[in-house]
């Protein structure tokens, strides 16, 4: 099974938090995270006004469809409380399917791989730092190599080392009723 990028992100509420408890409701939809980057306070791109986002890749294993794991994405978005409206506007998790090995995909609802993750900084900031040699099956470049010829001039900073992620817990653990200390 070809390894799956994912690509995170949050610009309202407590953002580290909406990161980690949108992992942890995948890992209870039997999405499992194999590693983290590190954590990226961005620029908003687009619609500009709006507080920054915290960004980061993952990493995950999926034995199903990739319309189910954007269904499973979709659904913990929603348990952590995005409401879809303005395009590019602020919200309190976003999951994106990057990559998954070498599929091309194209459906109404799903382009895999993510059709402008090569223009944007804050995708592949994080994804060349877990995975650099990943390749892009349409453009033949790794991520390192995309992020290298970017011309996104919107600002990413690392703010905070990769944080660790916790099996899903076996009692039914819900997200939005639970919120924990951040680190």
């Amino acid at each position: 099974m070809a390894p799956i990028y994912l690509g995170l992100g949050s610009n309202l509420g407590d953002r580290r938090w909406a990161l980690r408890a949108g992992l942890r409701e995948l890992a209870r939809r039997g999405v499992v995270t194999a590693r983290v980057s590190s954590l990226y306070d961005t620029d908003p791109v687009g619609f500009l006004n709006q507080p920054t986002f915290l960004n980061m890749a993952a990493e995950v294993a999926w034995s199903g469809s990739p319309e189910e794991l954007l269904l499973h994405c979709l659904a913990a978005e929603s348990v952590l409380g995005r409401v879809r409206g303005l395009p590019d506007g602020p919200r309190t998790l976003d999951i994106d399917v990057l990559l998954a090995g070498d599929l091309i995909l194209k459906t109404r609802n799903l382009e895999i791989p993510h059709p402008r993750m090569h223009l944007r900084q804050f995708v592949l900031r994080p994804l060349a730092e877990i995975a650099p040699r990943a390749v892009h099956p349409l453009m033949g470049l790794s991520a390192q190599e995309l992020l290298d010829r970017c011309g996104d001039e919107a600002g990413v900073r690392k703010v905070a080392e990769p944080f660790t992620v916790e099996p899903p817990d076996p009692s039914g653990y819900n997200p939005a009723a639970s919120r924990g200390k951040d680190e």
